[in-house]
């Protein structure tokens, strides 16, 4: 390598007329006819030689292009192609940059919009908060394999099954929203892991459900006129999730029809419209009841702030020795229309809340059920509601 001279000022390197003037040791300033110039470093390796940009002038000054300059003159030294081991830099440096964490982030805000309440509530993303970032979350995506994954949720695979099942579905998700933005990944590492941890030992425990034979005497039980009793009584009556219930809000009702918003709605993937609740005579009742206790245009505020929670509907029915949960009036009510009615499977599922058929069938079919289901609210309201003192459960006053 030619010894160092430092022929060039700033100066001169400014004054410098259009064609290539070199610094010295290989150091060049490239000027062209249009005003333009750039740094270029001349070496030779392995009996070749090379030419590397080292960028613009005057965006790079004399001083910085001789530092770096002198930085890629000692690769060389060692024996390596500087522009060779420049590229292979860039490429650490990016793959180090799309760590697990910044994608999963990033695969985060991509999925808001399918999700309730924008994902504020954190239910989707917080299964890889808790149980993958902290062990992966700084590793590159690309360096992921069934391994990494396999000894990240062997700790919780079988003990805490249901929630691992949440993270190891979030993160193959992020997998392939990291392959999405053309991240070198193995998609299968998911899958891969799996079969590393084994089949889960754990049994899903479902939501204890009352019998639709004793939810007539709990509806009637319900008379303190309380707002987490008048919430239960609502939920009951529209068999709607806690969620929208204890969020609903009066600029949703218009008569006897409660609109949720599609947002709010939970199991109906893709769904772009609200949700219509036909609302009975009963529930109309229960209603007008609330409204004294609402603020801010919520029925069911909760003390301080906001709504109430779920927990307050669900530490009620302990309080009265219950080990049912508010959720499972939903299963009470399916049950009673499977076993006392002969209504249309798509009309008992649309009553729910839940998407009946493939996306061809839904998009032919038009129609929510709503007089059907009102006529169908309707009759469930009345089983619910009507005295019958030789059924009516004991319940000790909660």
């Amino acid at each position: 390598m030619a010894r160092l001279q430092n022929k060039l000022t700033s100066a001169a390197a400014k004054a410098a007329p259009p064609g290539k003037h070199s610094d010295g040791a290989g150091l060049w300033l490239y000027k062209r006819e249009d005003g333009g110039a750039q740094w270029v470093l001349r070496y030779t390796i392995y009996s070749k030689r090379h030419e590397m940009g080292l960028g613009r002038f005057p965006d790079i000054t004399l001083r910085e292009a001789r530092e770096e300059a002198d930085k890629w003159r000692a690769v060389v030294r060692g024996g390596k192609d500087a522009i060779k081991e420049r590229d292979r830099q860039r490429t650490v440096a990016q793959r180090n940059q799309n760590i697990l964490a910044d994608v999963a982030h990033d695969a985060f805000e991509s999925r808001k919009a399918e999700l309730k309440g924008d994902g504020k509530a954190g239910r989707w993303f917080s299964p890889l908060e808790l149980h993958v970032l902290p062990k992966l979350g700084k590793m590159p995506v690309s360096e992921i394999d069934q391994r990494d994954i396999r000894d990240t949720f062997t700790p919780i695979w079988h003990d805490k099954a249901d929630t691992a099942r949440k993270a190891m579905n979030r993160l193959s998700i992020v997998m392939r929203h990291a392959a999405a933005l053309g991240l070198d990944v193995d998609l299968q590492a998911t899958v891969k892991a799996k079969a590393l941890l084994g089949k889960q030992r754990h049994t899903p425990k479902h939501i204890p459900a009352m019998a639709w034979q004793d939810v007539p005497a709990f509806y009637q039980s319900l008379a303190g006129g309380t707002p987490t009793e008048l919430a239960l009584r609502l939920l009951i009556l529209t068999a709607v999730r806690s969620f929208p219930l204890r969020n609903i809000h009066l600029d949703q009702i218009d008569g006897d029809i409660w609109t949720i918003p599609a947002e709010a709605m939970k199991g109906r993937k893709g769904a772009t419209t609200d949700f219509r609740v036909p609302l009975s005579q009963e529930a109309l009742s229960v209603i007008e009841e609330s409204k004294p206790f609402a603020r801010d245009g919520f029925l069911f505020s909760g003390v301080r702030k906001g709504v109430i929670s779920d927990a307050t509907m669900s530490r009620f029915m302990e309080r009265r020795g219950l080990v049912e949960r508010p959720h499972g009036f939903r299963s009470s009510f399916r049950d009673w229309v499977a076993e006392t009615t002969n209504t249309p499977f798509d009309v008992a599922e649309t009553a729910l809340g839940h998407t009946v058929g493939g996306s061809v069938e839904r998009a032919y079919r038009r129609t929510d059920f709503l007089e059907q289901r009102r006529a169908l609210m309707e009759r469930w309201s009345t089983m619910c509601s009507r005295t019958q003192k030789s059924e009516i459960l004991r319940f000790d006053a909660g």
